[in-house]
């Protein structure tokens, strides 16, 4: 994710006006990786975002109030692009928590090669949660993990007593708790720490 390749087209049914809004978001949260990466992410200003992205500082912040936002818009459009070539491979993996745990270990390679950008991430995301549902933007894994615990209650691997939605409502705190856990501490192993968190998901706390 280096930003030099190009985007593939937005589906032509969104509209010229909002695909020429799109392909300005893009340039701008490519731009601002690109000197995220070289330069670093604290060291990096606003500022210095608009002049490299030739955008005015007001053209900046209308799409984009802070630095945190940019990292968002680019990990956002990773997992909502790389999600239709993940399918493959996880459908080679049993439904239910094998599938599942596949695809935490994928998600755990992506976030090891991320790690020193997800803190200001997370943050963002959290103080974002507490924004009217219609003014955040999500990340897109929600719905993933809802496919995926839908397909373990298919198959009979997962309760199905309550529905996909809300099991993946309580997953995504879980999983948020194992982020920051492994995100602060940074002896910790992401793909350790998250395939504790599964566990402690579907089997809870009793008793062994």
């Amino acid at each position: 994710m280096d930003g030099s390749e190009e985007h593939k087209d937005y589906p032509g049914d969104i509209g010229r006006r909002e695909r020429k809004r799109r392909q300005q978001l893009d340039h701008i949260a490519d731009t601002a990786w690109r000197l995220f990466e070289t330069e670093g992410f604290e060291t990096v200003t606003m500022e210095r975002i608009a002049l490299a992205a030739d955008v005015s500082k007001v053209t900046l912040y209308r799409h984009f109030p802070a630095k945190e936002a940019l990292l968002a818009h680019v990990f956002h459009r990773d997992l909502q692009q790389g999600w239709p070539a993940l399918r493959p491979a996880l459908a080679e993996a049993a439904p239910g928590r094998t599938r599942l745990a596949r695809f935490l270990e994928l998600q755990a390679q992506w976030c090891e090669r991320h790690r020193f950008f997800l803190l200001p991430y997370t943050r963002y995301r959290m103080s974002d949660a507490r924004l009217p549902a219609e003014g955040r933007e999500r990340s897109g894994m929600e719905p993933i993990v809802t496919e995926l615990i839908a397909q373990g209650q298919a198959a009979g691997e997962f309760r199905d007593d309550l529905p996909a939605e809300l099991l993946a409502v309580h997953f995504r705190f879980a999983h948020l708790a194992a982020m920051l856990r492994c995100l602060m501490d940074d002896k910790l192993s992401m793909a350790d720490e998250l395939a504790q968190m599964l566990e402690l998901f579907c089997n809870g706390v009793g008793v062994r």
